[in-house]
């Protein structure tokens, strides 16, 4: 359920509730010239919220690591959230939010004590309904060409879009990228091999998002007794491995059956990713708000 095609979102812009026309921004903001911003993006699910408190606090790890001012509503983000999905008739999608610096004269260097830029809009969508839950994700491996501080949600998201458009140019579904011989991440979201049982992801560092699906799904899969190991894998070994995974807010448990031409294993989607995928969605609807 949504709002029909003929109906305009109601959009958040600092402080007012405007129609998606009606919404705009200065072209001094620095989140436009200068990629000075920071976002995160809430799902919805039956018109709840999944894992908010762990957005939020993620977009204060966010503002603090670029000594960004928090917008003057960041008390009030749980409240604005709920208004949007209400008022946009968001039964599936998401949230998305964005914090700029403000707005200022272009410059390289950091205005002082202005007031930071919040936008907020929904986006309704099906996310449980997803044909690559059954068959499977493609993905091929480029390099990771990004700025060093992916731990940082910011709004630098121009490589990423390259890497989906090489994916799409050769028919798979997404890009993992591989920086000094090793998986990083997917464009999108955090990568994941299963072998012998065993779940293997990159540890959390400055080379990778801190995924809020992905630190509740380790979590999960701990407490179901699965064997867990944080390190560092190669394209090679994620071929030969016998399942692997993303995980993204949007996507929540996604197996992936092929990567660069050569399937995983038999080339459908594993048992351990399908539990997976089952625990967390059982698991974060009854935590929804």
């Amino acid at each position: 359920m949504g709002l029909g095609v003929n109906m305009s979102r109601i959009v958040y812009v600092n402080g007012e509730y405007v129609s998606e026309e009606s919404a705009v921004i200065s072209v001094f903001d620095r989140g436009f010239l200068m990629a000075d911003a920071v976002y995160e993006v809430t799902s919805v699910l039956d018109g709840k919220l999944l894992e908010f408190d762990g957005h939020l606090k993620r977009l204060k790890r966010s503002l603090s690591e670029l000594d960004m001012q928090e917008p003057d509503a960041i008390n009030d983000l749980l409240e604005i959230h709920r208004t949007l999905v209400r008022d946009n008739q968001v039964d599936q999608g998401g949230v998305y939010l964005q914090v700029t610096r403000g707005v200022a004269d272009r410059d390289f260097i950091y205005p002082e004590n202005v007031k930071s830029t919040l936008v907020m809009f929904t986006q309704s969508k099906d996310i449980l309904g997803s044909k690559l839950v059954e068959k499977g994700m493609k993905v091929i491996s480029i390099d990771d060409l990004r700025w060093g501080r992916r731990d940082i949600k910011t709004v630098q998201l121009l490589y990423p879009s390259m890497g989906k458009m090489m994916a799409k140019s050769a028919k798979c579904d997404d890009a993992w990228m591989v920086e000094d011989g090793y998986v990083t991440e997917g464009t999108s979201n955090n990568a994941y091999i299963i072998k012998n049982g065993k779940i293997i992801t990159r540890a959390k560092s400055f080379a990778i998002l801190h995924g809020i699906t992905r630190t509740s799904v380790l979590r999960f899969a701990k407490e179901a007794q699965m064997e867990l190991e944080e390190r560092n894998f190669s394209i090679s070994e994620a071929i030969d491995a016998d399942e692997a995974f993303i995980t993204s807010a949007s996507s929540f448990v996604t197996p992936v059956i092929n990567i660069d031409g050569q399937n995983i294993s038999d080339g459908s989607p594993g048992p351990m990713t399908q539990r997976l995928r089952e625990i967390y969605l059982d698991e974060s609807i009854k935590t929804a708000i």
